[in-house]
């Protein structure tokens, strides 16, 4: 899907990034996909890119199957793992890994009995207004746990992020290795 062009069927609410400004996409405006990933597409449109929700996929012509909007398996258990594999499911709208392959996770804490999770977390840059659309990513999925009653996630800059942190394969993926 990545490198397909399109036409935007329906005005589309979008996000510009890095600076997460909301923005209406036209009907009849072209668009190019760069990333149809963690479900959501980014789009590059007039020297732009911005990020679509897979529920406004259907403006962008494609058909929205809410079951695979979701674009991944809601635990039955709250564990670390379990909550590690949902933080897995979000991706940087500009970089193709997600955010704990990225090492933008410094820290999380589970407290199974209150249902309660805190993430420490950072951006590739500490300028970038998509840190909030991160963080509803990651308390709007976490909280598809059933048994996750509340969600806190701190944005955190020190120690500032750099590519030490990505993980292996994410290195190799974006040929840093």
């Amino acid at each position: 899907m990545e490198g397909t062009v399109l036409s935007v069927v329906i005005d589309c609410n979008a996000l510009l990034i890095p600076n997460g400004v909301p923005v209406t996409l036209r009907k009849g405006e072209q668009v190019m996909i760069t990333q149809a990933i963690g479900g959501t597409y980014t789009v590059s449109v007039q020297g732009n890119l911005a990020r679509v929700d897979s529920l406004d996929a259907d403006a962008l012509g494609i058909e929205v199957d809410l079951q695979s909007a979701n674009c991944f398996m809601i635990p039955k258990e709250l564990t670390d793992e379990s909550v590690w594999e949902m933080l897995a499911t979000c991706y940087d709208p500009e970089i193709p890994v997600n955010i704990v392959e990225l090492g933008l996770i410094y820290k999380m804490t589970l407290n199974n009995d209150e249902g309660h999770i805190a993430i420490e977390m950072t951006l590739t840059a500490a300028g970038c207004g998509m840190g909030p659309v991160l963080v509803n990513d990651i308390r709007t999925r976490l909280l598809k746990i059933p048994q996750v009653k509340q969600v806190d996630v701190e944005l955190v800059f020190d120690p500032p992020w750099n590519q030490g942190l990505m993980s292996e394969a994410a290195k190799l993926q974006l040929g840093f290795l």
